[in-house]
Protein backbone atom coordinates (compact mmCIF):
# COMPACT_ATOMS: atom_id res chain seq x y z
CA UNK A 1 0.00 0.00 0.00
CA UNK A 2 1.26 3.47 -0.92
CA UNK A 3 0.73 5.83 2.03
CA UNK A 4 -0.96 9.09 0.94
CA UNK A 5 1.24 12.18 1.03
CA UNK A 6 0.00 15.75 1.17
CA UNK A 7 2.77 18.25 0.42
CA UNK A 8 2.52 22.02 0.65
CA UNK A 9 4.66 24.21 -1.60
CA UNK A 10 4.65 27.66 0.00
CA UNK A 11 6.66 29.19 -2.85
CA UNK A 12 7.91 32.73 -2.04
CA UNK A 13 5.47 33.37 0.79
CA UNK A 14 5.61 33.75 4.59
CA UNK A 15 8.16 35.49 6.75
CA UNK A 16 9.76 33.49 9.53
CA UNK A 17 7.18 34.69 12.06
CA UNK A 18 4.28 33.95 9.72
CA UNK A 19 5.71 30.52 9.00
CA UNK A 20 5.94 29.65 12.69
CA UNK A 21 2.34 30.75 13.28
CA UNK A 22 1.09 28.65 10.37
CA UNK A 23 3.01 25.56 11.44
CA UNK A 24 1.73 25.81 15.02
CA UNK A 25 -1.82 25.75 13.66
CA UNK A 26 -0.99 22.76 11.47
CA UNK A 27 0.56 20.87 14.38
CA UNK A 28 -2.57 21.39 16.46
CA UNK A 29 -4.85 20.21 13.67
CA UNK A 30 -2.71 17.23 12.69
CA UNK A 31 -3.41 15.42 15.96
CA UNK A 32 -6.65 13.93 14.64
CA UNK A 33 -5.19 12.39 11.45
CA UNK A 34 -3.62 9.00 10.81
CA UNK A 35 -2.52 6.99 7.79
CA UNK A 36 -1.28 10.04 5.91
CA UNK A 37 2.10 11.77 5.63
CA UNK A 38 2.42 15.55 5.52
CA UNK A 39 5.27 17.56 4.03
CA UNK A 40 5.66 21.33 3.98
CA UNK A 41 8.15 23.21 1.82
CA UNK A 42 8.62 26.75 3.14
CA UNK A 43 11.19 29.32 2.00
CA UNK A 44 14.80 28.67 2.98
CA UNK A 45 14.67 31.54 5.51
CA UNK A 46 12.17 29.65 7.70
CA UNK A 47 13.73 26.18 7.61
CA UNK A 48 15.98 26.49 10.65
CA UNK A 49 13.27 27.66 13.05
CA UNK A 50 10.64 25.29 11.68
CA UNK A 51 13.06 22.38 12.00
CA UNK A 52 13.34 23.12 15.72
CA UNK A 53 9.58 23.48 16.06
CA UNK A 54 8.83 20.19 14.28
CA UNK A 55 11.34 17.97 16.11
CA UNK A 56 8.59 15.91 17.79
CA UNK A 57 5.99 16.36 15.03
CA UNK A 58 5.12 13.98 12.18
CA UNK A 59 5.16 16.92 9.76
CA UNK A 60 8.17 16.68 7.44
CA UNK A 61 10.17 19.58 6.01
CA UNK A 62 11.23 19.99 2.41
CA UNK A 63 13.23 22.54 0.42
CA UNK A 64 11.83 24.18 -2.70
CA UNK A 65 15.05 23.83 -4.68
CA UNK A 66 18.74 23.03 -4.38
CA UNK A 67 21.85 23.62 -6.47
CA UNK A 68 23.33 20.90 -8.63
CA UNK A 69 26.71 21.80 -7.11
CA UNK A 70 28.09 20.53 -3.80
CA UNK A 71 29.80 23.76 -2.71
CA UNK A 72 31.87 26.65 -4.05
CA UNK A 73 31.57 30.09 -5.62
CA UNK A 74 27.87 29.94 -6.52
CA UNK A 75 26.42 33.12 -5.04
CA UNK A 76 22.83 32.76 -3.88
CA UNK A 77 22.72 28.97 -4.19
CA UNK A 78 21.98 26.37 -1.50
CA UNK A 79 23.47 22.89 -1.75
CA UNK A 80 21.74 19.62 -0.98
CA UNK A 81 24.04 19.09 1.99
CA UNK A 82 22.99 22.45 3.44
CA UNK A 83 19.29 21.73 2.93
CA UNK A 84 19.68 18.26 4.47
CA UNK A 85 20.53 19.87 7.81
CA UNK A 86 16.82 20.70 8.06
CA UNK A 87 14.97 18.81 5.34
CA UNK A 88 14.08 15.29 4.28
CA UNK A 89 12.71 16.20 0.82
CA UNK A 90 13.25 18.70 -1.98
CA UNK A 91 10.99 19.85 -4.84
CA UNK A 92 12.76 19.69 -8.21
CA UNK A 93 11.65 20.38 -11.76
CA UNK A 94 8.73 22.61 -10.81
CA UNK A 95 7.18 24.33 -13.82
CA UNK A 96 8.03 27.74 -12.39
CA UNK A 97 11.72 26.80 -12.23
CA UNK A 98 11.49 25.52 -15.79
CA UNK A 99 9.68 28.61 -17.09
CA UNK A 100 11.28 31.47 -15.13
CA UNK A 101 14.81 30.12 -14.70
CA UNK A 102 15.17 28.03 -17.86
CA UNK A 103 15.81 24.77 -16.02
CA UNK A 104 15.92 21.86 -18.43
CA UNK A 105 16.09 18.12 -17.97
CA UNK A 106 19.90 17.96 -17.88
CA UNK A 107 20.09 20.40 -14.96
CA UNK A 108 17.17 18.77 -13.15
CA UNK A 109 18.90 15.42 -13.57
CA UNK A 110 22.04 16.78 -11.91
CA UNK A 111 19.96 18.24 -9.10
CA UNK A 112 18.23 14.92 -8.51
CA UNK A 113 21.57 13.18 -8.26
CA UNK A 114 22.83 15.90 -5.90
CA UNK A 115 19.73 15.45 -3.74
CA UNK A 116 20.24 11.70 -3.58
CA UNK A 117 23.89 12.12 -2.58
CA UNK A 118 22.74 14.37 0.27
CA UNK A 119 20.07 11.94 1.47
CA UNK A 120 17.15 14.07 0.28
CA UNK A 121 14.07 12.56 -1.35
CA UNK A 122 13.37 14.41 -4.62
CA UNK A 123 9.78 15.37 -5.43
CA UNK A 124 10.09 15.52 -9.20
CA UNK A 125 7.49 17.67 -10.93
CA UNK A 126 6.39 16.93 -14.48
CA UNK A 127 3.54 18.27 -16.58
CA UNK A 128 2.51 19.66 -19.92
CA UNK A 129 1.44 23.14 -20.98
CA UNK A 130 -2.00 23.88 -22.43
CA UNK A 131 -0.75 24.04 -26.07
CA UNK A 132 1.03 20.70 -25.57
CA UNK A 133 -2.14 19.20 -24.13
CA UNK A 134 -4.39 20.58 -26.85
CA UNK A 135 -2.06 19.28 -29.56
CA UNK A 136 -2.16 15.76 -28.13
CA UNK A 137 1.48 15.80 -27.01
CA UNK A 138 0.95 15.45 -23.25
CA UNK A 139 2.11 11.84 -23.06
CA UNK A 140 5.26 12.53 -25.09
CA UNK A 141 6.13 15.63 -23.07
CA UNK A 142 5.67 13.91 -19.71
CA UNK A 143 7.62 10.83 -20.82
CA UNK A 144 10.45 13.03 -22.05
CA UNK A 145 10.59 14.96 -18.80
CA UNK A 146 10.72 11.76 -16.75
CA UNK A 147 13.34 10.07 -18.91
CA UNK A 148 15.54 13.16 -19.05
CA UNK A 149 15.35 14.01 -15.36
CA UNK A 150 15.84 10.42 -14.20
CA UNK A 151 18.56 9.32 -16.62
CA UNK A 152 21.11 7.10 -14.84
CA UNK A 153 19.44 7.69 -11.47
CA UNK A 154 19.81 4.55 -9.36
CA UNK A 155 16.92 3.48 -7.16
CA UNK A 156 17.12 0.85 -4.43
CA UNK A 157 13.75 1.58 -2.80
CA UNK A 158 10.53 3.12 -4.19
CA UNK A 159 10.48 5.55 -1.29
CA UNK A 160 13.62 7.26 -2.57
CA UNK A 161 11.68 9.40 -5.07
CA UNK A 162 8.24 10.95 -5.45
CA UNK A 163 6.64 12.10 -8.69
CA UNK A 164 4.26 15.07 -8.80
CA UNK A 165 2.17 15.38 -11.95
CA UNK A 166 1.36 19.07 -12.30
CA UNK A 167 -0.19 20.09 -15.61
CA UNK A 168 1.08 23.62 -16.17
CA UNK A 169 -2.31 24.81 -17.33
CA UNK A 170 -3.84 23.94 -13.92
CA UNK A 171 -1.25 25.51 -11.59
CA UNK A 172 -2.59 28.57 -9.79
CA UNK A 173 -5.34 29.03 -12.36
CA UNK A 174 -8.26 27.60 -10.41
CA UNK A 175 -8.70 25.14 -13.25
CA UNK A 176 -8.13 21.57 -12.04
CA UNK A 177 -8.00 18.48 -14.21
CA UNK A 178 -10.52 15.65 -14.22
CA UNK A 179 -9.56 13.08 -11.52
CA UNK A 180 -10.27 10.07 -13.74
CA UNK A 181 -8.21 11.59 -16.55
CA UNK A 182 -5.29 12.12 -14.17
CA UNK A 183 -5.49 8.57 -12.82
CA UNK A 184 -5.55 7.18 -16.36
CA UNK A 185 -2.54 9.26 -17.36
CA UNK A 186 -0.56 8.04 -14.37
CA UNK A 187 -1.37 4.40 -15.16
CA UNK A 188 -0.76 4.63 -18.91
CA UNK A 189 2.15 7.09 -19.10
CA UNK A 190 3.94 7.74 -15.82
CA UNK A 191 4.06 4.26 -14.29
CA UNK A 192 5.13 2.56 -17.55
CA UNK A 193 8.07 4.98 -17.83
CA UNK A 194 9.02 4.30 -14.20
CA UNK A 195 8.69 0.57 -14.84
CA UNK A 196 11.03 0.85 -17.81
CA UNK A 197 13.59 2.59 -15.63
CA UNK A 198 13.40 0.49 -12.45
CA UNK A 199 11.03 -2.42 -13.00
CA UNK A 200 7.34 -2.99 -12.41
CA UNK A 201 7.60 -3.64 -8.68
CA UNK A 202 9.40 -0.36 -8.04
CA UNK A 203 7.04 1.48 -10.35
CA UNK A 204 4.03 0.33 -8.33
CA UNK A 205 5.68 1.44 -5.09
CA UNK A 206 6.54 5.00 -6.13
CA UNK A 207 4.04 7.59 -4.99
CA UNK A 208 2.60 9.87 -7.67
CA UNK A 209 0.94 13.07 -6.47
CA UNK A 210 -1.35 15.43 -8.34
CA UNK A 211 -0.81 19.17 -8.22
CA UNK A 212 -2.77 21.97 -9.82
CA UNK A 213 -5.39 24.08 -8.03
CA UNK A 214 -6.10 21.40 -5.41
CA UNK A 215 -8.49 22.73 -2.76
CA UNK A 216 -10.78 21.41 0.00
CA UNK A 217 -13.69 21.15 -2.43
CA UNK A 218 -12.07 19.02 -5.15
CA UNK A 219 -9.48 17.11 -3.10
CA UNK A 220 -11.60 14.07 -2.25
CA UNK A 221 -12.32 13.49 -5.93
CA UNK A 222 -8.60 13.17 -6.62
CA UNK A 223 -7.87 11.01 -3.59
CA UNK A 224 -10.64 8.57 -4.54
CA UNK A 225 -8.66 7.58 -7.62
CA UNK A 226 -6.40 4.52 -7.11
CA UNK A 227 -3.41 5.98 -8.97
CA UNK A 228 -3.34 9.35 -7.17
CA UNK A 229 -1.33 9.04 -3.96
CA UNK A 230 -1.86 12.53 -2.61
CA UNK A 231 -1.29 16.11 -3.67
CA UNK A 232 1.30 18.83 -4.06
CA UNK A 233 -0.69 21.84 -2.88
CA UNK A 234 0.17 25.44 -3.68
CA UNK A 235 -2.03 28.35 -2.62
CA UNK A 236 -4.24 26.34 -0.28
CA UNK A 237 -1.20 25.25 1.75
CA UNK A 238 -0.74 28.85 2.93
CA UNK A 239 -3.96 28.66 4.95
CA UNK A 240 -3.95 26.21 7.87
CA UNK A 241 -7.69 25.58 7.70
CA UNK A 242 -7.69 24.83 3.98
CA UNK A 243 -4.57 22.67 4.14
CA UNK A 244 -5.91 20.66 7.08
CA UNK A 245 -9.20 20.22 5.24
CA UNK A 246 -7.33 18.78 2.24
CA UNK A 247 -5.42 16.40 4.51
CA UNK A 248 -8.73 15.35 6.10
CA UNK A 249 -10.02 14.26 2.68
CA UNK A 250 -7.53 11.35 2.74
CA UNK A 251 -9.18 9.84 5.83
Amino acid sequence: MRVPLIAGNWKMNKTEGEAISLVRSLMQGMRSFSGVEVLICPPFTALSQLHKLLVSSPIMLGAQNISDQESGAYTGEVSGRMAADFCSHVILGHSERRAYYSEGEALINRKIKAARRSGLVPVLCVGESLPERDSGRAAAVISGQLLGALENVLLTDPGEIIIAYEPVWAIGTGRSADPQEISDLISTVIRPVLSGLWGEESSQGIRVLYGGSVNPINARGFFSQPEIDGALVGGASLDAGKFLSIIEKTQ
